[in-house]
């Protein structure tokens, strides 16, 4: 069955919703769980192509009309199966199908559900809002808009989880049922999976943790490297890629008229350069000799934070641009936060025990 044809009877049987398990909902299934995933698939070379190398590796389709009993609001979805390794976690490209049949939604959206004393629990409105409002920026700020996945998403379902799925959309596109064209609709798919491609790199990067959550990513990654990425999905940054955002921190510094050290009335001050490629900068790593020289010499120091480093290249030798240059000199350390976040462990010699 052509794609199209499949996309439209789904429209047509949407009206004949059951939570039973009727000839029409089976119809329904065979469609949602086979025939749309197989077409999906049949289109994995552009899709791949779309998601770029670092995740185009792990295309994969998933889909959904109910388990057990079936759902209001069915779903197809694309995505790579290290960012969202199941649909309550992670970005996808989704499509939805409105409760009444009359329109198809090619949309992003994230997972909308987390695990709270052992079960799945509805992710609160404003998290979800934090979300996808962040999420909208980071492909405004690739494309400069959000054309053509501006539309609003009404599902029009009674059920809570079609609204939640609503919540958790970025971006959506509506296709009313009589419009639907097949070029126009593999198009459609093709632009998506590239605005979540964005939405993936910028994972990658971090950006969508919080300051301190950056951090503990950056503590994680040092003392258990092969564990970095279960604080989230995603890579994490290698040896290389932290090396370019601290050398691309530096000349950055270096430009604003700060080096290693700097002289102010004769007297010597010390400058401290930290890069992140975290939004805000909010929370850094130090060693604890240098928090012990910026409490010694309190007021005689300096702190550059270059925050928003972008990186372009994936290869051994990454390459680091842009960022955000925040200065304080006459840095005040304990106007901070220095919480310990990692240890040291040293074997105790027989005779101490």
């Amino acid at each position: 069955m052509p794609l199209v044809e499949a996309l439209r009877r789904v429209c047509a049987l949407q009206p004949l919703y059951s939570p039973n398990n009727t000839d029409e909902m089976q119809e329904r299934g065979r469609l949602i769980r086979h025939t749309l995933p197989d077409e999906f698939n049949s289109m994995s070379a552009e899709l791949v192509a779309a998601l770029g190398p670092a995740f185009g590796a792990e295309f994969d389709v998933g889909e959904s009309d109910g388990i057990g009993r079936k759902t209001e609001a069915p779903w197809v979805r694309i995505f790579a199966t290290s960012m969202s390794p199941r649909p309550t976690a992670g970005w996808y490209v989704v499509v939805h199908f409105a409760a009444d049949g009359s329109a198809v939604f090619v949309t992003v959206g994230c997972g909308s559900t987390v695990w709270s004393n052992g079960s799945l629990t509805r992710e609160s409105s404003a998290k979800l809002a934090q979300r996808t409002d962040w999420a909208r920026s980071v492909v405004r700020e690739k494309f400069g808009t959000l054309a053509p996945f501006e539309d609003a998403i009404r599902l029009g379902a009674k059920a809570p989880p079609p609204a939640t799925f609503e919540q958790a959309t970025a971006l959506a596109h509506r296709i009313p049922v009589g419009d639907l064209d097949e070029p126009r609709f593999r198009e459609l798919l093709v632009l998506a999976t590239e605005r979540l491609r964005s939405i993936y790199e910028a994972q990658h990067l971090g950006r969508d943790l919080t300051a301190a959550g950056a951090v503990d990513v950056m503590v994680e990654a040092l003392v258990a490297p092969n564990r970095v990425g279960s604080t989230g999905q995603g890579y994490w940054l290698t040896a290389a890629e932290r090396r370019a955002i601290e050398r691309h921190a530096m000349r950055l510094a270096a430009k604003a008229s700060f080096d290693f050290e700097a002289s102010k009335q004769g007297q010597t001050i010390k400058v401290e350069v930290k890069g992140t490629t975290n939004d805000s900068g909010d929370a850094l790593l130090m060693t604890r000799n240098e928090v012990d020289l910026h409490r010694s010499q309190k007021g005689q120091t300096a702190l550059i934070v270059v925050s928003r480093i972008q990186l372009t290249d994936r290869s051994t030798e990454p390459i680091a641009h842009g960022g955000k240059v925040q200065d304080e000199v006459g840095w005040d350390i304990d106007a901070w936060d220095v919480t310990p976040i990692a240890y040291r462990l040293l074997r105790r010699s027989p005779s101490a025990s």
